[in-house]
């Protein structure tokens, strides 16, 4: 296929762009300015220097797609008019074609669930809450073949936001890591090389539609992430924090979806694509894998 993605220099956007041409796919990928073509060249795709912001533009590349991943993300106050932008290009350019447009989502909409599926109620904190308007755009949308994939917290190859933000957390007296909030809530996390291949499967597969929750079923707690996280790092242990502490380090809106317990299996995408996660889960890699690389250079 044909695919048009976004956000391809990105730590999720370059491994859906390895995963797609390591599958056959010819892939443009959608990048600010010619300074990242090389950066997506080197990795076996076409660029193309575009404004996400410019609608017509937009929707004349996508139009010349046969499908369309958008995981572009700016990540601060503007994300969601970046989102809305590409969405409306999107149902421009595939009006009619039944063409499929995929658009990355999180766990977090859920709000505190420990068993959270697809049918689950949204209950989006206000850092989230921006999202599920514009998906349900996205899901409505007739004449194109949109999905949602709602990716847990994702890391690996030593990269991601929030594996970071553990690596780097504060320290007690005796050196031991603090922990955000008790410890107590789960995390659903994913490699992000799996999610790249949750990506694929759902692009192939052509009754593929709605929403798919993607997570490893590892569900560990941040209490488990961050006594791993030490032993990257040369920490003696980690001690529990508090809520308090957690909304001091991080802000309020950021500690609040840090601060949810949630768990998932995915078994629509385990039943139905036949996804399988591969990789070590998060804990082993903070304690044999590419942390303890990243950390040790």
């Amino acid at each position: 296929m044909k695919v048009a993605l976004t956000g391809a220099t990105g730590f999720i956007g370059s491994h859906v762009l390895t995963e797609l041409r390591d599958n056959g796919h010819e892939v443009t990928a959608l990048v600010r300015g010619a300074a990242d073509g090389g950066t997506v060249a080197a990795r076996g795709a076409a660029q193309a220097v575009v404004d996400l912001y410019d609608r017509p533009a937009v929707a004349r590349l996508l139009s010349n797609a046969d499908g369309a991943i958008h995981v572009a993300s700016p990540g601060d106050a503007t994300s969601a008019d970046l989102d809305s932008a590409v969405i409306d290009a999107a149902i421009d350019a595939f009006a009619g074609t039944g063409k499929p447009y995929l658009q990355i989502s999180g766990l977090w909409i859920y709000g505190p669930n420990s068993s959270i599926d697809e049918e689950s109620p949204i209950d989006a904190p206000a850092m989230v809450a921006w999202k599920p308007p514009l998906e349900r755009r996205v899901l409505a949308e007739k004449d194109m073949r949109g999905v949602v994939v709602a990716s847990s917290v994702a890391y690996g190859d030593g990269g991601g936001g929030v594996p970071g933000l553990l690596l780097a957390s504060p320290r007690d007296e005796s050196g031991n890591l603090v922990m955000l909030g008790t410890g107590a809530q789960h995390w659903s996390t994913v490699h992000v090389a799996d999610l790249a291949n949750a990506f694929r499967r759902v692009l192939e597969d052509g009754s593929a539609r709605g929403t798919y929750v993607i997570g490893d079923a590892a569900n560990p707690t941040v209490a488990e992430l961050t006594e791993a996280a030490a032993a990257a790092v040369g920490a003696p242990g980690a001690v529990p924090g508090s809520d308090d502490e957690a909304r001091a380090r991080v802000g309020d809106y950021f500690a609040e979806v840090l601060l949810l317990d949630q768990a998932t299996d995915a078994a629509r995408a385990r039943d139905e694509l036949g996804w399988r996660p591969t990789r070590p889960g998060l804990v082993d890699e903070f304690r044999n894998g590419s942390y303890r690389q990243v950390t040790a250079t």
